[in-house]
C-alpha cells in the first residue's frame, strides 16, 4: 500500500466531502427582515446556559476517559474589539475518535461518561472557556488511508440564528496536520496556522489538564 504523502498547496485537492454531503441545487439568498424575530436573537439569560455545560468533564456520573484539556481564549471583531455575551457551541470525537452519532461508523468505542458536546457564553472581554478531553484521530471514510487530527468543532453565534460562523481548531505539533485534506482545503497558509491553538502554562490546571489558547476573530462585519 502506498503512503500517503504531506499535502501542499500545489497538490492538494479541492476537499469536497462524501457526495451524498454535498448540495445538490444552488444556493437560495436570504434577506432578513429587519422587524423579524430572528433578528432580536437569540438573547440567553443565566439560566440558559447551565453551569457544566462549559465542562464536558463533569456532564455525567463517571470520569470520562482521556487527556483533559483546557481550552481558552477571546472572541474579538475585526478590530481588536472584545465580542460579549455570544454563544458559543462546542462538539467533539472522545479520546478514541468517535462521535456520539447514529451516523459515526468508525469501529472505536464509545465512552458513556463523554457526550462530547459543550456550550458557553463570553463574558464582558470577550473570554470563553471550556474543559473537556484530547479528542481521537479518526480515519476519514471518503479519503484512502487517511485520518483526520485532532481537532474541536465550534460555533459562534451573532446577533441572530441566520449570523453564525462554524470552524475547527487543532492541536499543535500533530502529525497529521500535514495529511489533512479539510484543514488544507483552506488555502491561505496563514489563514491554516490560525486555526492551531498553542499551548498556555497560564492556562494548565496542575496536575489535572493542560491549556491550549485559541483566540476567534470574527470578519469586519
Amino acid at each position: 500500500m502506498t503512503a500517503p504523502q504531506p499535502l501542499t498547496e500545489q497538490a492538494t485537492p479541492r476537499y469536497r466531502g462524501l457526495e451524498n454531503r454535498r448540495p445538490q441545487r444552488p444556493p437560495i439568498p436570504f434577506v432578513p427582515d429587519p422587524d423579524a424575530v430572528e433578528a432580536a436573537g437569540p438573547v440567553f439569560g443565566t439560566a440558559d446556559v447551565g453551569p457544566f455545560d462549559a465542562d464536558l468533564t463533569r456532564q455525567h456520573p463517571g470520569e470520562p476517559i482521556g487527556e483533559r484539556i483546557v481550552v481558552a481564549g477571546r472572541v474579538l471583531d475585526g478590530q481588536g474589539r472584545p465580542v460579549r455575551g455570544q454563544l458559543l457551541e462546542l462538539w467533539q470525537a472522545n479520546a478514541a475518535g468517535r462521535y456520539v452519532h447514529r451516523g459515526d461508523r468508525h469501529a472505536a468505542p464509545l465512552d458513556p461518561n463523554f457526550t462530547g458536546t459543550g456550550r458557553c457564553l463570553t463574558d464582558d472581554e470577550g473570554w470563553y472557556r471550556f474543559t473537556t478531553i484530547r479528542p481521537g484521530a479518526y480515519p476519514l471514510e471518503e479519503c484512502a488511508n487517511t485520518w483526520r487530527p485532532a481537532h474541536l468543532h465550534f460555533s459562534v453565534f451573532g446577533t441572530a440564528f441566520t449570523e453564525r460562523l462554524v470552524t475547527q481548531m487543532y492541536f499543535p505539533g500533530d502529525p497529521l496536520l500535514a495529511y489533512d485534506p479539510v484543514l488544507h482545503a483552506v488555502p491561505d497558509p496563514a489563514a491554516r496556522r490560525s486555526l492551531v491553538a498553542a499551548h498556555d502554562p497560564a492556562l494548565d490546571e496542575p496536575m489535572y489538564a493542560l491549556g491550549y489558547r485559541w483566540d476567534i476573530v470574527l470578519g469586519s462585519r
